[in-house]
């Protein structure tokens, strides 16, 4: 089984048959991080968009540790120039890596690189691992009526903003749980700042009281088996 592990905000491990695959590694300067960026293992890094509260410790990550950081062209040539090796996809394009199908999906946000520069279009992660698992990383996003054709693909995890005023809100929350259809559904970037600050357990109560979701609710560093 693979292993996902919150490391608070919108960063989280993913570990499948060996391989560590980080998704937006914000560490440093996240008020609510336990971990250090000298500390996590990484072979593939995906990067939703750009702001730098998910490109995060990306480039000092890659660097430490070799891993190739995944994200859209410009995201991926920004990278690059940092001496970071990577591979550049565009939302609706998925690409069969060593530990399965990644495909990007789209977000609707904004992607700002954190010197100003430009980021392309946000985007989210569908996964398919090789041992037979799907996951979703919604990265920030408000809601949008294709969550039911990414709902399609049978997901056995969705991880779904809450917080509001920069993403879905807790309603807007419940409704993408509606249109995904996940066995289990994890809340995330929510807590981390007061402006997005939330009642998870009265949102948890609501999604399993009108859904057959699972709620997976986890402490920073807290891990679970998907």
């Amino acid at each position: 089984m693979a292993k996902l592990t919150y490391y608070g905000h919108a960063a989280f491990q993913v570990e499948t048959e060996g391989t560590h695959i980080l998704i937006d590694p914000f560490l440093t300067g996240n008020p609510v991080a336990r971990t250090s960026a000298d500390d996590v293992p990484a072979d593939y890094i995906l990067v939703t968009h750009g702001h730098s509260d998910h490109v995060g410790d990306t480039v000092a990550i890659a660097q430490r540790t070799g891993a190739v950081a995944v994200s859209n062209a410009e995201i991926a040539h920004w990278l690059s120039r940092q001496g970071v090796e990577t591979h550049a996809m565009h939302i609706g394009g998925g690409y069969h890596f060593p530990f399965g199908y990644a495909k990007m999906t789209q977000a609707l946000h904004g992607s700002e690189l954190p010197d100003g520069s430009y980021g392309g279009n946000p985007g989210g992660f569908l996964l398919k691992l090789k041992e037979g698992k799907t996951l979703y990383f919604a990265g920030d996003t408000g809601l949008f009526g294709d969550m039911r054709l990414i709902g399609d693909e049978g997901l056995d995890l969705a991880v779904i903003p809450i917080g509001d005023n920069f993403t879905m809100g807790p309603d807007d929350a419940l409704r993408a749980v509606e249109f995904l259809r996940p066995k289990t559904v994890m809340p995330m970037h929510f807590d981390t700042f007061e402006l997005i600050a939330q009642n998870v357990a009265a949102w948890k109560a609501r999604v399993e009281a009108l859904s057959q979701a699972e709620v997976l609710l986890l402490n920073v560093n807290g891990s679970a088996q998907i």
